[in-house]
């Protein structure tokens, strides 16, 4: 099989989605990697690294495209790319996809005849995530420190230190779900010494994170009370409610907000499944925040792509077992032979196999089984 790398041009995306070490596993099988040229430099990675080991450089991303029967990327197609879905008949493109908020990104792709497999909802039996979980694991942990930084005043916020210093307080922050990110941002959160809540429905995740963390944080049953309570005391809000390959639930008002002290800061996770506050828009990091109602909101919507150097080798570690069944064996063999590859299908040759996308949007939903 040719797979295709890509190079991001997301703003201020810097990941790529195959590493050297891919190259030389998908080469060394018998594969051939075509990488456009640069695609790597944005995590430090040069073109020498992926020849060394076995890539082929490309000048055009046109030829990329059209020449590879597998696309890996990492970030959604944007408007720019919508032309090049259709370059290769019957090509697989193996991303995150985030569709259920992205109603452009859907008909790009169904208009497109391929195939789209989504990293965020391939699904292993425990219901774990282990293609959203490297990158929910590098949003979680910058989580607390963007909201730190922009909590100073010279970030926009009221100007608190997140540990505080002996004789004064440390800041108070509230996490709205103990999943993956969750749990992720709690932990940064307590190691700078900050006063942590954390809130989820499912006790007994939250008995498992009050036993992890031995009771050096505020575990809380989350209900429409306990959730504007402890908003309104909070300095920093960090929303990391996940719903598998569907919209998050809004969950924090600009009522609610507008309750809140002052330069207080919300972080949003949430945002690539549309966001979990009511006023989150996505933002860049050149440009990572707005206010409203007094406080500073960041929604960035690719955190990971500011630490390329950690989050391409996160993700590629991840994904590269999942890419290596694909060209083995081809889409069809892949996902017959692996349920948790199956889950990660989400549009292919026209139809949206994937029910929460099709709810999103007001689609048509046609069952994966009934296409193989």
């Amino acid at each position: 099989m040719k797979i295709g790398v890509p190079k991001e041009i997301k703003t201020d995306e810097n990941r790529v989605a195959l590493t050297p070490a891919g190259a030389r596993e998908l080469t060394g099988a018998g594969h051939q990697v075509l990488i456009e040229r640069g695609a790597g430099v944005g995590s430090s990675i040069s073109d020498a690294d992926y020849v060394a080991n076995g890539a082929t450089i490309v000048d055009d991303v046109d030829d990329v495209w059209a020449d590879s029967d597998m696309i890996m990327k990492v970030k959604e197609p944007i408007a720019a790319e919508y032309p090049r879905l259709a370059a290769h008949k019957n090509q697989v493109l193996f991303t995150y996809l985030h569709l259920a908020a992205g109603r452009e990104c859907t008909d790009a792709l169904v208009a497109a005849n391929n195939v789209a497999i989504a990293y965020e909802t391939v699904r292993l039996r425990d219901n774990s995530l282990p293609l959203l979980t490297p990158m929910s694991e590098v949003a979680g942990r910058m989580a607390p420190l963007m909201g730190a930084h922009h909590l100073m005043r010279p970030g926009g916020g009221h100007g608190s230190l997140i540990s505080g210093v002996p004789g004064v307080a440390p800041v108070n922050v509230v996490v709205i779900g103990a999943g993956v990110a969750g749990l992720a941002a709690a932990t940064l959160a307590v190691g700078l010494h900050a006063n942590v809540k954390i809130l989820d429905r499912n006790l007994d995740r939250l008995r498992q994170v009050d036993h992890h963390f031995d009771g050096r944080l505020q575990t809380i049953a989350s209900s429409t009370l306990s959730l504007e309570e402890a908003c309104i005391d909070a300095d920093i809000v960090i929303g990391a409610v996940l719903v598998v390959g569907a919209k998050a639930p809004k969950l924090v008002s600009n009522e609610l907000v507008a309750k809140m002290r002052k330069g207080s800061v919300l972080v949003d996770i949430s945002v690539d499944q549309g966001g979990c506050f009511e006023a989150t828009r996505p933002t860049t990091h050149s440009d990572p925040v707005f206010e409203v109602n007094g406080s500073i909101f960041y929604c960035v919507a690719n955190m990971p792509g500011a630490v390329p150097n950690t989050s391409t080798a996160a993700l590629a570690n991840a994904t590269l077992p999942y890419a290596m069944e694909l060209a083995h064996h081809g889409w069809r063999e892949a996902v017959l032979a692996d349920d948790a590859l199956a889950e990660g299908v989400n549009v292919v040759n026209g139809s949206i196999t994937y029910g929460p996308v099709a709810e999103a949007h007001g689609l048509d939903y046609t069952p994966l089984r009934d296409l193989l």
